[in-house]
């Protein structure tokens, strides 16, 4: 049966561009060609988008209600590989990404490390690029990360701050980065990854086990100040608490279910719940992963999938197997129909499309092959898995 969607409904150094609105997730979901003519340098890359795209692509398969994200490679770990910046060099790959997503999540360039490596000293310019490309070409953005255990930049981490000094960092952190993208940035992870893994309660406890620097430091509080800056700085943007292991039912997500309700009984503003979905098919698919983001629907919030792959143990001439590409495949398939079936989860994200930048077999020795593209950029089976469901959901919503 089809699944049917809802209709769409500073300081001096903030840069203030192009308001997110409606009538933004619109252009962002018909594509590159619903926008006006990009500027003469621009030209070559936009028709090398359609060339690769057209019609033929997921966010031109998609419901106008939702958008279809993914990771920009760049920093992290990919400054450690036999590869040049994947964004700044791969022309291929900028071309793919322009033709087939409307919105465009930084894996690492708004991170702490990477964004403030030096306390006097932001590293604005891959960022900056990233929302240029996105404007030029019709796509929203997703702010990744303000508030975080890891990847924060030595200065901080190893720094001798007061208290009262490290909470003025952050303030004037989140106010400096999101000011700066005010009206430009569609969705901000707020608070990322700030529950421990049993669900027992916040990550508190030194850094190298995984504790929080800011809530161990200057208390469960700062969650909701965190919040309440981001929103001073643009109120426009929706602010978000992001996490994985949460796609079920259990005792994290409910830890963050109770968070939630806590917060927004404080006037906190809070606008989504967003589950990461870093998936494996040696296990089971989260089977209750709509049942999940609905019961945060139902609080009031939007919901996001925000960091979607599928990895696999691949055989030892690393080729998946056709079953193995078949069960990616329903895997994918599974979750996009958990967000198109809650009505306000509006923005699922891959964690990036290729296999030539994925993250998993850096981290994930023995696993790999997680995206929908090879790193030749063939489509996979995962990949027609999630147009076809795009394209029953866009006809299910009467081509909405």
């Amino acid at each position: 049966m089809p699944l049917h969607r809802k209709s769409p409904t500073t300081t001096a150094r903030h840069l203030v561009g192009l308001a997110v609105a409606p009538a933004l997730l619109a252009l962002a979901a018909a594509g590159p060609s619903a926008a006006a003519p990009p500027p003469t340098a621009e030209k070559a890359q936009a028709q090398a988008a359609q060339r690769h795209g057209g019609a033929d692509t997921l966010r031109r398969s998609a419901p106008r209600d939702l958008v279809v994200g993914t990771a920009v490679a760049g920093g992290g770990h990919h400054e450690e590989q036999d590869y040049a910046d994947p964004f700044a060099y791969d022309v291929e790959y900028r071309d793919r990404m322009a033709a087939e997503f409307s919105s465009l999540s930084p894996e690492n360039q708004a991170k702490w490390e990477y964004i403030h490596p030096r306390q006097d000293f932001y590293n604005f310019y891959p960022m900056d690029a990233i929302v240029r490309f996105a404007q030029e070409n019709r796509q929203v953005v997703r702010g990744h990360t303000l508030l975080w255990h890891s990847q924060n930049p030595e200065w901080l981490e190893e720094g001798d701050f007061t208290d009262e000094e490290l909470r003025a960092i952050l303030k004037e952190h989140i106010q400096t980065v999101v000011g700066r993208y005010a009206g430009r940035i569609q969705q901000w992870d707020v608070a990322n990854e700030i529950v421990k893994d049993d669900g027992s309660g916040l990550r508190v406890g030194p850094t190298s086990e995984g504790g929080n620097i800011w809530i161990t430091r200057l208390g469960p509080g700062i969650i909701a100040d965190a919040f309440r800056w981001a929103h001073e700085a643009d109120p426009q943007a929706k602010l978000f608490l992001n996490d994985y292991g949460v796609e079920s039912v259990n005792a994290k997500s409910t830890a963050y279910y109770e968070l939630v309700k806590d917060l927004k009984a404080e006037g906190v503003p809070v606008d989504g719940f967003a589950i990461q979905g870093h998936l494996s098919t040696q296990y089971g698919f989260p089977a209750d992963l709509q049942a999940n983001l609905q019961r945060f629907d139902a609080l009031g919030l939007e919901t996001a999938i925000t960091e979607l792959d599928v990895r696999m143990v691949l055989p030892e001439d690393g080729i998946p197997t056709s079953a193995q590409q078949a069960q990616q495949a329903d895997y994918y398939r599974r979750a996009l129909q958990a967000c198109l079936g809650v009505e306000d989860c509006d923005s699922f994200t891959i964690w990036g499309f290729t296999d030539k930048y994925s993250w998993v077999p850096v981290f994930f020795t023995e696993e790999g092959s997680a995206t929908v593209m090879t790193a030749d950029y063939e489509r996979k089976p995962a990949y027609h898995a999630l147009q076809s469901t795009l394209l029953d959901a866009r006809r299910g919503a009467g081509g909405r």
